[in-house]
């Protein structure tokens, strides 16, 4: 089985980003991204008003504060919460991206290989067969370098993986 969403990505390095936030601008590029996915040509942020409102620091965006944070930006007519992976599959499946933060320090898995040591991405897609799950993501960008779309192992990640989902509320 296997979907992919198209969403666009950012890089946290991109001009219009300031500088001193760039390198630390993951979280709030990846909860952008999502917005965008959402309110195409109408979301009413950028990322440097995002990485402030989301209360980002030097060394990153911790989950609960994005959770609580975005929470308040966005209302209640939008659902933000931590998610295990068979819900983000299910949110994939309905055409929903997810943000999927990679953390070994706050999970003290400081030995470890993983894809990245601390990083925020959308979770656009995934795929799974008999070799296990590939998960498909944007990985925001580098220095002179657009995000791209990358396939990580979930199996190799799983350890130092979180995954939260932005969903507005269906209009009853």
């Amino acid at each position: 089985m296997r979907t992919q969403l198209d969403v666009k990505g950012l890089s946290q390095y991109d001009n219009s980003i300031n500088s001193n936030y760039q390198a630390s601008a993951c979280g709030p590029v990846t909860t952008l991204s999502i917005l965008r996915y959402w309110m195409p040509n109408a979301c009413p942020y950028d990322t440097n008003q995002l990485y402030r409102l989301l209360g980002s620091t030097s060394i990153g965006l911790f989950t609960w504060r994005l959770k609580r944070n975005l929470r308040k930006i966005l209302g209640p007519t939008w659902e933000v919460n931590t998610c295990s992976i068979d819900e983000a599959k299910f949110e994939l499946l309905e055409g929903r991206p997810v943000a999927c933060k990679f953390d070994r320090y706050f999970t003290f898995r400081w030995f470890g290989t993983y894809e990245f040591a601390y990083h925020w991405v959308p979770l656009i897609g995934f795929e799974e067969n008999k070799n296990g799950l590939t998960l498909i993501l944007h990985d925001n960008g580098g220095r002179n370098r657009e995000s791209r779309i990358r396939y990580v192992s979930y199996e190799k990640n799983q350890d130092i993986l979180t995954f939260v989902k932005i969903v507005p509320h269906a209009n009853d």
